[in-house]
């Protein structure tokens, strides 16, 4: 008997199932798809244009400080503290130093060593340091550390607390209520990571000193890991443009702008009228800010003054790290709209600076654009031909927005592409974040510290001999970045089949750059022991 052809006996229902999805496209595709796209197109127009705007905006600030030389000391009053013969070390403030911590077994030495070594009276300074940590080794190593410098003369507290109620907020407060805080007018906070250089205080408290309309004097950050890997060097540009531009701008302009949480000098008078320290959202130090701002205080930041810091070389400790600095102003945001408009104490400019600038542009636009236009919507419209996105909205724009970035760190130009890509693919965490603290879901409120690996991580490194870590299947898998990683793929290789909109080259490579983030080889790999 001759066998049948198997098509005749089984039908080739691939060809039916693939004819079947392409008239239900053709269906939805003209209808649905179509307009929504095209909506979508404009509104993440409309958001690039905003966010070219700011940028230019801070370009055209920050090159007019560099032309006209505003240094801080030209816009208030800057006077060495001299000594009194009669009042003898009297005459200087009485400083509050804080260094709260948590299971920081890397880095606690160098912090409390640094902050020891600050040059000011030692009768006028008192080192706090706030231990939070649920480790009993460390703690018991921290304390032992306290005892050590007290010995030589320091004025050093070691304070702990029975919970960690909200978190650096609450241990900060906690710290505020010991009886020998009254006696001090300033207060100086410092991360467990960072090393603050011996002249600090002699910097910082004369500009508080001489001028009382200002309640912070802001340090910035130096990156003493900056060339450990790549992703170091990534968040080293971000990070630069951050206090290069907007930091700046933000102090010559309307003496505004977020205090970074640490390396920074308080006015205890003006922190307690401003409500003191909160724990609602995760960035308690920008809250503090923005109240302040509300009741009329001024901030000053100092670009020539730098402090030592460490950058997350995991990627484990920058997810985490992210997450909080995206959800917390957003959610920030949500709760404090109300509060700034209906101020009365400043200006309405000053209002719809901190509204529209620092929060809606910088804070969600900045996010949210990155990612559901250049990750999303740009390459939807591979798919869908019948939406365009103009060429000035999707090259020229953010091109520039990518150079004027750029001039935070001349020294990494050369990484500029490899920028874009890291940027984009972290836009995802931001953006999730963002919604999250906007609408405060589940994880709003999630504070984990960032891991800090400090100097011992790289001596163990250099000890031990070379090894390739193990790596078990799906401890660094991250299913987000894969999945768009995929769909990125796909759309790349739509394009060069059936697309006439020439994205493969850009789709393909943001694409390889989410599977390698995906799959977690990016930052520094610390092996199990």
């Amino acid at each position: 008997m001759d066998r049948l052809p198997s098509t005749t006996i089984f039908p080739d229902t691939n060809d039916d199932l693939s004819m079947q999805m392409a008239v239900i496209w053709g269906q939805i595709k003209a209808p649905l798809i179509v307009p929504l796209l095209k909506l979508a197109v404009v509104v993440c127009l409309i958001m690039s244009v905003m966010l070219f705007l700011e940028r230019v905006y801070m370009g055209i600030v920050i090159a007019l400080v560099k032309l006209f030389g505003r240094k801080p000391d030209k816009r208030f009053k800057w006077e060495a503290i001299k000594d009194d013969v009669e009042l003898g070390n009297s005459a200087y403030p009485m400083v509050l130093v804080q260094i709260p911590m948590y299971n920081e077994r890397e880095v606690y030495q160098l912090s409390i060593g640094a902050a020891c070594g600050l040059s000011w009276p030692s009768d006028r300074i008192v080192i706090q340091v706030l231990d939070d940590s649920t480790d009993p080794t460390i703690k018991d190593m921290v304390e032992l550390e306290c005892q050590r410098w007290a010995s030589k003369g320091i004025n050093i507290k070691y304070e702990i607390r029975d919970n960690r109620n909200g978190y650096k907020a609450g241990a900060l407060k906690e710290g505020m209520k010991h009886s020998y805080v009254k006696h001090c007018d300033y207060v100086v906070i410092f991360d467990a990571d960072f090393q603050p250089e011996p002249d600090f205080l002699w910097r910082t408290i004369p500009f508080l000193v001489h001028n009382p309309e200002l309640a912070l004097v802001q340090a910035r950050w130096k990156f003493v890991n900056s060339d450990e890997c790549l992703m170091t060097r990534m968040q080293e540009m971000s990070l630069d443009y951050h206090f290069t531009v907007e930091q700046e701008v933000g102090s010559s302009t309307y003496s505004f702008f977020g205090f970074n949480g640490t390396a920074g000098v308080w006015r205890i008078s003006a922190l307690n009228e401003a409500g003191g320290w909160k724990d609602r959202t995760t960035v308690e130090d920008m809250d503090l800010a923005v109240r302040a701002s509300l009741k009329g205080w001024k901030f000053l930041y100092l670009g020539s003054l730098k402090v030592k810091n460490e950058l997350p070389s995991t990627l484990k400790a920058y997810r985490y790290q992210q997450h909080r600095w995206s959800c917390g102003p957003a959610n920030l945001f949500r709760k404090m709209v109300m509060e700034i408009i209906k101020n009365k104490k400043v200006s309405t400019w000053k209002k719809v600076h901190v509204i529209y600038s620092f929060f809606v542009v910088r804070k969600l636009v900045a996010h949210i654009v990155t990612f559901i236009f250049y990750c999303v919507v740009l390459p939807a419209t591979v798919l869908v031909p019948e939406v365009e996105v103009p060429k000035w909205g999707a090259v020229y724009i953010p091109s520039i927005i990518t150079i004027l970035n750029a001039v935070g760190t001349p020294r990494s130009f050369h990484l500029l592409v490899f920028w874009i890509l890291f940027e984009n693919v972290m836009s995802l965490h931001r953006t999730k974040a963002t919604f999250i603290g906007l609408l405060e879901a589940g994880r709003v409120n999630e504070w984990i510290v960032t891991e800090k690996l400090g100097d011992a991580f790289k001596s163990k490194a250099a000890a031990k001999a070379p090894r390739k870590p193990r790596f078990r299947f799906g401890e660094r898998l991250h299913v987000l970045e894969l999945c768009v990683g995929a769909y990125l793929f796909f759309c790349g290789c739509y394009d060069v089949v059936l697309g006439k909109n020439h994205y493969f080259i850009y789709l393909f490579a943001q694409a390889i750059a989410f599977f390698i983030m995906g799959f977690g080889y990016v930052g520094t790999i610390v092996p199990n022991s």
